[in-house]
């Protein structure tokens, strides 16, 4: 069993030294865990120090999509941990701050399959065209709950939380927590999280 572990902890150290190339910087410290399922586009994606991100998640920035052509960038600050299953896809901009923590199966996207526009409703969704709604900002020391989703053009000030399930279509304050579907944010107090 020790055996097995050193060689699994082995081949994990050397993926991130052999794909840690492949990215515009990541950080000293820095690590994948165990199989991501996808990147793409590691070139527009910079990554800082000490940064974890969970196994079996993906992480895209996307430079082009059938005939679309865009200029991605997204930025993981240092000591930030993306929980496992996590998506963090780009066309335009992402940027998470210094060390923002979250939970499993979390996604942050800047981008959809077109509109809520009846003209498309002939085009099978994957082949409409892709469009951002605007950048994401997340800023730093936020914690974001397990299974939420950061929706395009959303800014997210700094300490706040993300419940759980909750679906942010709106810009967070600094210091508020955020919940529901869609998400609805509120003063943090000093009653928050105790029984």
């Amino acid at each position: 069993m020790k055996m097995r572990n050193l060689i699994f902890t082995l081949h994990w150290r050397l993926y991130n030294l052999r794909i840690r190339h492949r990215f515009a910087a990541f950080g000293q410290g820095s690590r994948f865990d165990p199989y991501p399922v996808k990147l793409a586009g590691e070139k527009y994606i910079s990554i800082g120090k000490e940064a974890v991100l969970g196994r079996h998640i993906q992480l895209t920035a996307w430079d082009h999509y059938e005939d679309q052509r865009f200029s991605p960038e997204i930025v993981i600050g240092d000591g930030c941990s993306i929980g496992a299953g996590s998506h963090i896809t780009a066309i335009h901009r992402i940027v998470l701050g210094n060390n923002v923590l979250t939970g499993k199966y979390v996604l942050i996207t800047d981008n959809a399959h077109g509109e809520a526009d009846p003209e498309l409703l002939d085009i099978a969704p994957i082949k409409r065209p892709l469009v951002t709604k605007g950048p994401v900002i997340i800023g730093d020391n936020v914690w974001i709950g397990e299974k939420a989703s950061i929706l395009p053009g959303v800014t997210i000030g700094k300490g706040a939380i993300i419940a759980a399930g909750a679906v942010v279509t709106k810009d967070v304050p600094a210091a508020c927590i955020a919940r529901g579907v869609p998400a609805r944010s509120y003063k943090m107090s000093h009653s928050d999280g105790k029984e």
